[in-house]
């Protein structure tokens, strides 16, 4: 079994922390991993990206072209990367920022208005954390629990933001399975 996921969006929406984050989580679960970030001047506002690759057996290359699921934070990124998705993968759509699908019949889209979800939270910031529990959720690419530790583990020097993130997870479990 190996799940290819990449995460795009907007620099500065906390893109490559989400995908640390499920890297984390897989790692937890004994799962050999890879998480290749972008760096570079699309940080400041274009798209930024990363990838994780799980596995339950060595990785032979941490790159990958097509990726087997997708988590779409920005329109850009959807266009630009959900023609490279695998069949039968996940598209995630933050449809908060996102009018549009990925046009595709031959993969599982799932449309969550993240951006909306955190706002109602309290904090545009949190909605990485609720695309990255619905995908978690609808995907099962690692268990809840371990996704929930890991989130924890990421905010323990900032412990006044666990109680909010725990929300935010909560809430994109339940958007998924809407």
């Amino acid at each position: 079994m190996q799940s290819e996921i990449m995460f795009a969006g907007f620099g500065g929406q906390g893109i490559l922390l989400i995908g640390k984050v499920l890297a984390h989580a897989a790692m937890e679960e004994g799962f050999e991993v890879a998480w290749v970030p972008s760096y570079g001047p699309e940080m400041r506002g274009g798209t930024a990206y990363c990838t994780v690759v799980i596995s339950d057996r060595p990785i032979g290359s941490p790159i990958i072209k097509n990726p087997l699921h997708l988590v779409a934070m920005n329109g850009p990124s959807l266009e630009k990367f959900a023609p490279t998705v695998k069949k039968d993968g996940i598209i995630f759509v933050n449809s908060s920022l996102i009018s549009f699908g990925a046009n595709r019949e031959d993969v599982d889209e799932l449309r969550v208005p993240a951006v909306d979800i955190a706002k109602d939270l309290g904090t545009v910031k949190a909605a990485n954390i609720v695309a990255l529990s619905a995908f978690v959720a609808r995907s099962g690419v690692v268990s809840i629990e371990t996704l929930k530790d890991c989130i924890k583990g990421e905010f323990s020097k900032k412990p006044k933001l666990i109680p909010l993130n725990m929300k935010a997870v909560d809430a994109g479990i339940e958007a998924a399975r809407k």
